[in-house]
């Protein structure tokens, strides 16, 4: 004895147990790490395209969180917390990325690389 439906005489003894009860309501759904991969990719196009890619990204955001707050955005789910300090410190990125992509460009010039 199994405890199966098939060849028991019992198909419907155990039918009121699986039923949904509105108040214990819906299960969690299962955790999904997706900003693990999107963190992985951004972290990997900065590998590849260095300063590049984190400059586009800064600004991407500057913009993004610069609407945000043209709409009423005053606090960010961000953990700098006011929209004014996330510009902030996005603007502080992409200097440094411009900064670095500079020295990056200046890197491939004759006589300002490496072995120059």
């Amino acid at each position: 004895m199994d405890g199966s439906r098939e060849g028991n005489g019992r198909a419907g003894a155990f039918d009121h147990l699986n039923r949904f009860d509105d108040s214990v309501g819906r299960p969690a759904p299962p955790y999904d790490p997706l900003r693990l991969c999107v963190f992985t990719t951004i972290a990997l196009l900065a590998w590849v395209l260095g300063p590049v890619v984190v400059l586009v990204f800064a600004l991407v955001g500057i913009a993004g969180y610069v609407k945000a707050r043209r709409g009423g955005l005053l606090r960010s789910k961000c953990k700098l917390g006011d929209t004014r300090v996330v510009i902030g410190y996005l603007s502080l990125v992409a200097l440094a990325a411009l900064a670095a992509l500079v020295l990056w460009v200046l890197r491939l010039i004759p006589g300002f690389g490496a072995g120059g």
